[in-house]
């Protein structure tokens, strides 16, 4: 099936997005914030976030609306949605994305305003939201959270936008590929009948929780380092959890926009 112009150029929007660098605090800056990391490590080590990553992600589905898609759709289903139109889509998860981001600033920047003590809230918050956020831009393009296969999807967005180097996000895309081309070919059942000799499903299933929670502990530990310090704590907070969002939702709506259009056979892969 052809591509229409509105879609050729998403097409090169996303690979453009592939390309790009991970936006994280350079190694100099890191290195002079190393003690007040050191200490944020300490309070709110990496095994609480992989703890909170498992329990905010079944919040996250409790909390994903779909009647406000379903009504600005026009549609009956959100299934509807995976043959709709990409255009459509991508102005339902437009909207999606710019509430999460005001929604993450002001949370940031009222946890940011407490200082160090602030941070053991704002981490679960921000991890619940950025959840929440793919999950309902994935409701724009006509995909919900249903089985193991796309909490295994929704949690390589996140490895792909909490990458804090090239290496990792070129990984954590791989890791999506193959994920998509599971979806695509076979059910989870199957998937997991053939486990013990599928070296792609034990890929998707060991995904992310360890890795995930060791790049976000670093990532999100290093911008938020600043929030510490209470005289600009709220700015910082406000500023890092508006710019993390917006990252988190880039990655979700190139990841869904990429998959809608293998569904529809505008392309094979990217």
């Amino acid at each position: 099936m052809a591509l229409t112009s509105y879609e050729r150029k998403q097409l090169m929007e996303i690979q453009k997005w592939k390309k790009e660098e991970p936006t994280v605090i350079s190694k100099a800056f890191g290195i002079i914030l190393s003690p007040v990391t050191w200490l944020i490590n300490k309070i709110i080590p990496v095994a609480a976030i992989r703890g909170a990553l498992d329990f905010t992600s079944s919040a996250a589905e409790w909390l994903t609306d779909t009647n406000d898609i379903l009504r600005d759709a026009k549609v009956n289903s959100i299934s509807e949605l995976k043959n709709h139109n990409l255009e459509v889509s991508d102005a339902l998860s437009n909207e999606v994305h710019n509430w999460a981001i005001g929604i993450a600033s002001v949370e940031g920047g009222g946890a940011g305003a407490a200082g160090l003590p602030g941070m053991a809230f704002d981490i679960p918050a921000i991890i619940v939201l950025a959840l929440r956020t793919i999950h309902k831009i994935g409701v724009c393009y006509g995909y919900e959270v249903k089985d193991k296969s796309d909490k295994d999807f929704v949690l390589a967005i996140m490895a792909v936008s909490g990458s804090n180097d090239m290496g990792e996000k070129l990984a954590a895309l791989s890791t999506l590929r193959s994920i998509e081309v599971m979806i695509a070919k076979t059910t989870w059942k199957k998937m997991a009948e053939k486990a013990a000799t599928n070296q792609m499903s034990k890929e998707a299933s060991v995904i992310a929780l360890k890795k995930l929670a060791e790049q976000l502990g670093i990532n999100l530990t290093k911008r938020k380092a600043l929030q510490a310090i209470p005289a600009i704590g709220a700015f910082v907070g406000a500023s890092v959890n508006g710019w993390y969002i917006k990252e988190v939702g880039w990655a979700a709506r190139r990841s869904f926009q990429e998959r809608w259009l293998i569904d529809n056979q505008k392309i094979i892969d990217i």
